[in-house]
């Protein structure tokens, strides 16, 4: 049986267009930090995609859940810090995102959590509290993450891999059952601060999840798992 035709877009690249060839397309993003491409299927989906920002097109495709995922090469920056490919996996995270995490030493117990640009692996935020859990800091790792987009005019989106978190900032209510006491009055008063940002704010930003089966742990994520 003959190979299925693919048409291959390149956002960007070293030269961004439509090629029909996978390893024409590789040769255009292989080295590039950032670089973004995707595949088709027909020549007018790719004709269609390329006038598209490569964000709304990606996004799209992983958050409604039309469709089986196309398969292709998957970019990501490995350990050495450069632009890698790996082939033969469901689509791509957007690299031009940031991604969020928490950890909690205990639960309750010492939690933080931060946010990380992907493409550099840059740390643009991180908190910690004495006494807390996973789920509030996934929850005030999200809305840091929406504050501070918004704060600097950034159109990413936020990639988390707590689907509980983001339930929590859809419904703009942290549903914790921790206690506050003494020992946690600072983090619920962060807490009740961040409910009544997701309430006084509007905001475009995209929450996806993260896709840990497919494309590893999240960048944002702390290591320190067992």
């Amino acid at each position: 049986m003959a190979k299925k035709q693919k048409y291959y877009v390149v956002w960007r690249g070293k030269q961004p267009g439509i090629y029909t060839d996978w390893d024409e397309c590789k040769a255009q993003v292989v080295g590039v930090q950032g670089a973004q491409y995707k595949s088709f299927d027909t020549m007018s989906e790719a004709e269609q995609a390329i006038r598209m920002p490569y964000e709304s097109v990606v996004t799209s495709a992983t958050t409604t859940g039309a469709g089986k995922p196309t398969t292709q090469g998957v970019l990501y920056i490995d350990e050495d810090g450069l632009t890698a490919i790996r082939p033969d996996v469901p689509h791509p995270p957007v690299l031009d995102a940031l991604a969020v995490d928490a950890a909690c030493s205990g639960n309750p117990g010492v939690m933080e959590y931060r946010g990380i640009y992907i493409p550099t692996r840059t740390q643009v935020f991180h908190y910690r509290y004495e006494r807390g859990t996973n789920n509030i800091g996934e929850f005030l790792a999200i809305v840091h993450g929406l504050s501070y987009l918004k704060k600097h005019s950034l159109n990413q989106i936020i990639y988390s891999d707590s689907a509980n978190a983001i339930a929590w900032v859809q419904q703009k209510v942290c549903k914790s059952k921790l206690p506050n006491d003494a020992s946690t009055a600072a983090l619920w008063d962060y807490v009740h601060r961040a409910e009544n940002w997701l309430r006084t704010n509007t905001y475009t930003t995209a929450i996806c999840k993260w896709d840990t089966e497919h494309w590893g742990e999240i960048p944002a994520d702390f290591g320190r798992k067992k």
